[in-house]
């Protein structure tokens, strides 16, 4: 299993939001990955030296970056989703059977892992 986190997540990092914090230490102590995309650390990431909580949790987080099949996959299912967020679409793609996905955005996560038919456990945060 693998624990994803959305722009939600990180951003409630960043907001030192204890309840995340908990799930994240319990992530650490349970030794579980935990991985984001990278156009959700650019929806998040404005000033390094006013998020340190951020970078902290970044640097020990694995971020999978955008390349071209990527973009060309993500665009593949919004198609199929009808829906218009590439972020929220990496995510849905980064997410394997049975992993965990934090989010402030489950209704449409949830909707792109219907999409993918790829069951998961999301996580309101």
């Amino acid at each position: 299993m693998t624990a994803v986190l959305d722009a939600g997540a990180l951003i409630a990092v960043d907001k030192r939001d204890r309840m995340v914090g908990a799930m994240l230490r319990v992530l650490h102590r349970d030794a579980i990955p935990v991985k984001t995309s990278g156009g959700v650390v650019a929806q998040v990431w404005r000033d390094g030296s006013r998020q340190a909580n951020l970078a902290r949790l970044l640097s020990g987080v694995d971020i999978d970056a955008l390349d071209d099949l990527t973009a060309r996959r993500i665009g593949e299912l919004l198609r199929q989703n009808r829906s218009d967020d590439p972020a929220d679409a990496h995510i849905a793609l980064l997410v394997q059977p049975n992993d965990q996905v934090l989010t402030s955005d489950a209704p449409d996560i949830e909707a792109l892992l219907r999409t993918r038919k790829v069951r998961a456990r999301v996580v309101a945060v």
